[in-house]
């Protein structure tokens, strides 16, 4: 949801906003299994974990584990507090290392290209904040090819510029990005509500715990110390 006045950042923040935000950032995730074709689980610890189909809630349940434990939890909420801490403090250099660390975990994955999209269209939506210039300079460090803009990134930036409370975006997105993934692919294998439920009550419970070791991380600072691309003018 667009706001209507250029400022950046509320008198002050609503929960209602925050919801708003994340859905809008976040419906993108309902067509991600069309995408990936057919997810799963890899026969090795350190393969792809979309390889084999999901015939059965237990192999659904077994891709959720593996993209909770391997990517939610270790990544992608860290890269959302990493991010929107950079924002705050007006760090570009910091947010673009971040960026292109990302792209090492990330790139071998399904996941990139709908992340990629997913943010561009978010970043779109932020055009019109002029007067911030962490969103201005990371959009055009995303349209000239010197930032991939990850949607964790730009989550993170949103809950920036809108004076977003961070534990709240941070529950919400685990949530529904875990609801949304076990629904597309109930729809498609026929999986009842009950399953659905049952594969995902343990996983959801895990979430506020994960949570608050991001909120208490670094943030995936270590993915990059430094960025080696030159910056962009003053915007």
């Amino acid at each position: 949801m667009m706001r209507t006045k250029k400022s950046a950042c509320p008198a002050s923040p609503e929960p209602d906003r925050a919801r708003s935000e994340a859905e809008s950032l976040l419906g993108e995730f309902r067509a991600l299994f069309r995408q990936i074709g057919s997810p799963g689980v890899g026969a090795a610890l350190d393969g792809p974990f979309w390889a084999a189909p999901l015939q059965a809630p237990a192999t659904l349940g077994q891709f959720l584990e593996d993209y909770l434990a391997r990517l939610l939890l270790p990544l992608e909420l860290p890269a959302i507090v990493a991010a929107c801490g950079h924002a705050r403090r007006g760090e570009l250099r910091e947010l673009l290392a971040q960026d292109h660390g990302l792209a090492s975990p990330l790139l071998p994955t399904p996941f990139a290209v709908p992340s990629k999209r997913m943010g561009g269209l978010q970043l779109a939506r932020l055009r019109p904040l002029r007067d911030s210039r962490i969103v201005q300079r990371y959009l055009a460090a995303v349209e000239c090819g010197q930032a991939h803009g990850w949607h964790t990134v730009v989550y993170g930036v949103t809950l920036a510029v809108f004076s977003l409370p961070l534990r709240q975006g941070l529950l919400y997105y685990a949530r529904e990005t875990l609801s949304v993934l076990a629904s597309a692919a109930g729809r498609s294998k026929s999986f009842g509500p009950s399953e659905l439920d049952e594969v995902l009550s343990g996983l959801l419970a895990r979430l506020p715990e994960g949570v608050e070791a991001a909120l208490a991380s670094e943030g995936g600072c270590a993915l990059a110390a430094h960025y080696p691309g030159q910056l962009l003018p003053e915007v």
